[in-house]
């Protein structure tokens, strides 16, 4: 679906629904119990889910692997197939195609969720309305979310169990470790969590592709450009529909490549992307005008990518997916931030390195606002220079 369509349902269906389940939820206290089944939300973005490894590995540690859940978009199951910290058939997924096609298998997953007798929700969706009202048709006694209190944030009603009051200075890694903790504490607290913040770590799994993944891949980057050893450089020039305002312009992704393909003869660039940048991808390569560029977009399964990632000496991409995909490897990245802020997002990975010009209108897309800037003229990512992103290159190199 279109971001504006799910804003715009979000707002004039899930507020007025909130607020009728928000009077039928009052008749039922929240009580201190002990999960014993957890299902996170999910829906949207592999690249948080990525943050989201720690508490979910912490939440096996609680009710045991066999008894989390993950409820989650199909376009956004496979990093959680690679994750591998949950087992396949407790991935529980939904379209987003259309409405209709969301309804039809939200219902089916609320069926499968009471079928399991799941009794902890932990939605990270921050102030989403349709996870909060997920949450509460699962009909699960604990319930864990963000709650506005007293801010002026957005109206999801009153439908946790286990409110949580938001912290914009938490890294969100830490942010989604508490609500899992969350399910261990007294909901009568208010706001919760008043625990400190030091007891969250965050650590993520090593992507450890097999010899077969190795060799195919190999098999790939020589069709592409012969035996010769290289260096390989990838660009990601996408950052999704989702935040068009996350961008770096091709133009300066073109000319990026062609700096790095002038200035060091042992260098060659690969454009990454998804099938649906696959066009735009192209372009940018043929722009390039070289041999020692080629196109990826489109070729590639997630598994593919992370093991071309094993392989390559440098990612360059915008604030996306493949920025928190690539801390999985050993691979060198430089991400570019604008509109977000790596405070909140930024990758867990010393290989990783951040280029963001903190504006003082930045960040503009957050929470307060559904992720929904107001924005027409991204200079934040404008003023990221070509110089600047490859002195980064070379020096990170």
């Amino acid at each position: 679906m279109n971001p504006n369509t799910i804003r715009l349902i979000d707002y004039w269906i899930g507020k007025p629904l909130c607020f009728l389940l928000t009077l039928f939820r009052v008749s039922f206290p929240a009580k201190e119990t002990r999960p014993k089944k957890i299902v996170f939300l999910k829906f949207i973005e592999q690249g948080a889910t990525v943050l989201a490894f720690s508490a979910i590995k912490r939440a096996t540690e609680l009710v045991g692997k066999e008894n989390v859940y993950f409820c989650v978009f199909k376009n956004n199951r496979p990093i959680l197939d690679i994750l591998d910290v949950i087992p396949p058939e407790n991935i529980i997924t939904l379209s987003d195609r259309s409405l209709f096609s969301f309804l039809f298998d939200s219902f089916a997953a609320l069926r499968t969720i009471r079928k399991n007798k799941i009794d902890a929700v932990i939605d990270m969706e921050f102030f989403s309305r349709a996870s909060a009202i997920f949450s509460f048709l699962t009909g699960a006694s604990t319930r864990v979310g963000l709650h506005r209190f007293s801010s002026e944030l957005p109206n999801r009603g009153n439908l946790m169990t286990h409110r949580i009051q938001y912290n914009p200075y938490l890294h969100t890694s830490v942010f989604y470790s508490m609500l899992v903790e969350a399910t261990l504490q007294n909901p009568a607290d208010v706001p919760m969590m008043k625990v400190p913040c030091s007891g969250f770590k965050s650590v993520l799994p090593a992507f450890i592709p097999s010899d077969r993944e190795k060799k195919e891949m190999n098999e790939k980057i020589t069709a592409a450009f012969g035996n010769e050893k290289k260096k390989i450089v990838i660009l990601n020039p996408n950052a999704s529909d989702l935040l068009p305002l996350r961008k770096w312009e091709s133009e300066k992704f073109i000319a990026l490549g062609k700096k790095i393909i002038s200035e060091n003869e042992n260098a060659c660039v690969i454009i990454s992307g998804a099938p649906s940048e696959q066009k735009d991808a192209e372009t940018i390569c043929t722009k390039i005008g070289t041999s020692r560029a080629v196109s990826f977009a489109g070729k590639t399964t997630l598994r593919e990518l992370l093991t071309l990632y094993t392989l390559a000496d440098m990612l360059i991409t915008n604030d996306s997916g493949p920025g928190h995909f690539s801390t999985l490897t050993s691979i060198k990245t430089v991400i570019l931030f604008g509109p977000e802020t790596p405070k909140l997002f930024g990758p867990i990975s010393p290989n990783a390195l951040v280029i963001w010009k903190e504006l003082a209108c930045s960040p503009c897309v957050n929470v307060f606002n559904h992720r929904f800037s107001s924005c027409n003229n991204n200079v934040c990512m404008q003023s990221i220079t070509v110089e600047e992103v490859y002195s980064a290159l070379k020096n990170h190199l």
